[in-house]
């Protein structure tokens, strides 16, 4: 568990990037002890109906992903269940997977409030440190729910090591959970920066380009590749900024300043519907919400919105 202050990483100011619970890999292995964790009276569980995530109205107005015991025992029947850590006052978190088709039937509960996750964390549903360890559960959760059988011989799996890996009960292979990295950058050229939008974007939404990393590619060359292929721009120098857990389902997103060797823009339209380039007054004016066309940046819980200000807002360049 790291203890130097959040504030300090810009990546901390991303959605789901909060995330305070030690984790306690060293008792993964010890199914008694785990066992012990999740049945004292402290213990807090986050649930999720497929991959939508459920909140407890605490008080009657409050909301929060955790509930105790009993209350998670009234959601449903847990399909999988994972430990997650150790809160920082010593109390014990799992995680629940419930059947997907609970989510319908428990909107109906008033004590409940059942929405999709980029919600909870755009809406500020609930407190910021409970949105990071909610991100990691629903990543997990949606991982054990996709490998039900092994990849290599297709027999079926089981969950192990307090549900952080599957075990193949035909051939004994092990599977753990997957992060995919994507490079998320912002191109820029002196005073301008290169911002895109694809078709599914909300009205007048711009933002940075990005793509997965490939096998056998740095971050670097990721970045180049994907710069190339979506715009048509040769990019020399790269530098990271920041990164943000992704959960949709479970990715790693690699933030990064980017450097063009030119100005041409030649757009792969289809990924992308329109992208130009643009000055970092007009930046200014979609992070303020007063651009004269409507024209907007991301919101405050995507890693672009950081990029954007940290070059737009602080200075930063290549």
């Amino acid at each position: 568990m790291n203890d130097v202050p959040l504030r300090r990483e810009r990546s901390s100011l991303t959605g789901f990037a909060i995330n305070r619970l030690d984790r306690r890999e060293d008792l993964r292995n010890k199914p008694d002890a785990v066992t012990a964790l999740r049945h004292r009276s402290d213990t807090l569980i986050a649930a999720v109906a497929g991959e939508t995530p459920i909140l407890n109205r605490v008080d009657g107005e409050k909301l929060s992903v955790w509930f105790s015991h009993g209350e998670t025992e009234m959601l449903g029947p847990a399909q999988e269940e994972i430990f997650l850590g150790m809160a920082e006052d010593g109390s014990p978190r799992f995680g629940r997977l419930l059947d997907r088709a609970l989510a319908e039937t428990l909107k109906e509960r008033p004590e409940l409030v059942v929405t999709d996750l980029r919600s909870v964390a755009l809406k500020r549903l609930v407190p910021e440190d409970e949105v990071g360890p909610l991100g990691e559960a629903k990543a997990v959760l949606d991982w054990h729910a996709r490998h039900r059988f092994c990849a290599q011989c297709g027999g079926q799996t089981v969950a192990g090591t307090s549900g952080w890996r599957r075990e193949c009960t035909a051939c004994g292979a092990l599977h753990f959970p997957r992060t995919d990295p994507v490079v998320i950058m912002l191109v820029t050229r002196g005073e301008s920066c290169l911002l895109a939008r694809q078709a599914r974007f909300a009205p007048g939404m711009y933002s940075c380009i990005a793509g997965f990393v490939e096998p056998g590619e740095t971050l670097e060359d990721a970045v180049r590749r994907e710069s190339w292929e979506e715009a048509g721009l040769r990019v020399g120098t790269v530098r990271y900024v920041a990164s943000q857990p992704w959960p949709f389902p479970s990715s790693i997103m690699v933030g990064c300043i980017a450097e063009a060797l030119g100005d041409e823009i030649t757009l792969d339209m289809t990924e992308l519907e329109a992208g130009r380039w643009f000055p970092r007054d007009e930046v200014l004016q979609m992070l303020d919400g007063r651009h004269p066309d409507g024209l907007a940046c991301p919101q405050h819980i995507a890693i672009a919105n950081t990029l954007v200000r940290a070059w737009a807002l602080e200075g930063e360049r290549i």
